[in-house]
């Protein structure tokens, strides 16, 4: 047990076990090795913990996984929220790590463990605790996520009863049978039959819907549109809520965007207004044609209050100056262009089951605005879960982000 005095610290590399995966990555630094050792020693030290040990490293997670989440309160002008934001997203952490070790019991752990990759505290799904695999050695499904905890409780059961040779085998035979599955599976997807121009965009979040700034936005984006024109790329793709308008109810800028989409496709993120009901929406202008894409997920606390209606108006009320949930869409859209098809996603549900929901393509074009969480890890923790969808989904994601790197992630 690692104690300094009478200080127990697994707690803290519980904590910084969980987490270096993600801050490894963030500042370029990736060696599955590391990835590797650093994910099973996370997964050992949750079975051999104490319920205070997991009470606090739970805590520690959550804050370093999702301390970036109130960031968003600053635009609200509600600053002060954020410490109280950090503090909850710890204590919610802190519980779910806690019950881990509600029984002492090996089997008690490899279950519930598993179970906890399934549970998303008030819709917000980005903890995923098999995401710590994402770029080891080994993989992040949920078969290899439950081979690694029945593996890791054999190892400490055949540990207790002095059998200490077996344990290592009853360890590594299955681990390296995990390494050589991923590692002969290379299922690459083809580029598709386009020329894709990913634009990025560095829009501040307080200057995004400015009337100060419109006029300067919607013509850097125009010029992005000629110039990928002059380069030869069939699509260009803008950012969640590139053009800051209803841009359904701006004839003007869509009578342009119609227009230009003669030369080259379009797709941009705007708001959508239909019958009296606001959307966040992907528009495809293709053709001297308009198709529009509405959002089906929305983000908790974001975009939408995921708490009964009484209780979701107060807070709308109290905090957002009585500003009403987005609406959304009942299906997923796909749109197509040239013959190919792509899934659209914007933002928060490019990182759900939802959005691959009746799947009929191996493409997916995620726009999102990170202008929000930045600067913070946020895009790198959504880079990563986009990594770990399109590889459960077996799909190829043209990430197009403002205030971060656009990736096509395989």
């Amino acid at each position: 047990m690692l104690k300094f005095g009478m200080i127990n610290y697994k707690w803290l590399f519980l904590g910084l076990f969980s987490s270096l995966f993600l801050y490894l990555y963030h500042f370029g630094i990736e060696y599955k090795v590391l990835d590797t050792i650093f994910a099973l020693m996370f997964v050992y030290t949750l079975f051999s913990a104490s319920k205070k040990e997991l009470l606090l490293g739970g805590f520690l997670t959550g804050v370093l996984w999702f301390w970036w989440l109130g960031f968003s309160f600053i635009y609200y002008e509600l600053t002060y929220l954020i410490p109280l934001v950090i503090f909850g997203v710890g204590a919610v952490y802190a519980v779910l790590f806690y019950f881990t070790g509600l029984v002492n019991n090996l089997i008690y752990k490899v279950a519930y463990l598993f179970i906890l990759s399934y549970i998303n505290p008030f819709g917000f799904n980005w903890f995923k605790i098999e995401l710590v695999f994402i770029n080891s050695y080994l993989g992040t499904s949920k078969a290899e996520f439950l081979t690694i905890l029945t593996v890791t409780a054999l190892f400490i059961y055949l540990q207790r009863t002095k059998r200490k040779y077996i344990s290592l085998y009853a360890y590594s035979i299955p681990l390296v049978v995990l390494f050589f599955i991923n590692t002969i599976d290379n299922n690459t997807i083809k580029e598709p039959d386009l020329n894709i121009y990913m634009n990025t965009t560095d829009v501040e979040q307080d200057k995004k819907w400015d009337k100060k700034y419109k006029k300067d936005i919607v013509i850097s984006n125009l010029e992005a549109i000629d110039t990928a024109v002059e380069k030869g790329y069939d699509l260009i793709i803008f950012p969640e809520t590139s053009f800051p308008v209803v841009l359904n109810r701006n004839d003007y800028i869509k009578d342009i965007l119609l227009e230009k989409s003669k030369e080259i496709s379009i797709i941009a993120g705007a708001l959508n207004q239909k019958e009296g009901l606001l959307y966040n929406s992907s528009y495809l202008f293709n053709k001297g044609k308009m198709e529009i894409a509405n959002k089906v997920v929305l983000v908790p606390f974001g975009e939408a209050v995921p708490l009964p209606e009484k209780l979701r108006d107060l807070i709308n009320d109290a905090f957002f100056n009585g500003a009403e949930d987005y609406e959304v869409a009942k299906n997923p859209t796909t749109f197509d262009i040239n013959g190919i098809k792509f899934r659209n996603a914007i933002c928060y549900e490019a990182t759900t089951d939802r959005i691959f929901e009746q799947l009929d393509t191996s493409y997916m074009i995620a726009i999102s605005n990170n202008a929000w969480f930045t600067p913070s890890h946020q895009p790198s923790l959504q880079r990563l879960l986009l990594r770990y969808y399109g590889r459960k989904y077996n799909v190829k994601i043209y990430s197009v982000n403002n205030k971060s790197k656009s990736s096509i992630l395989n």
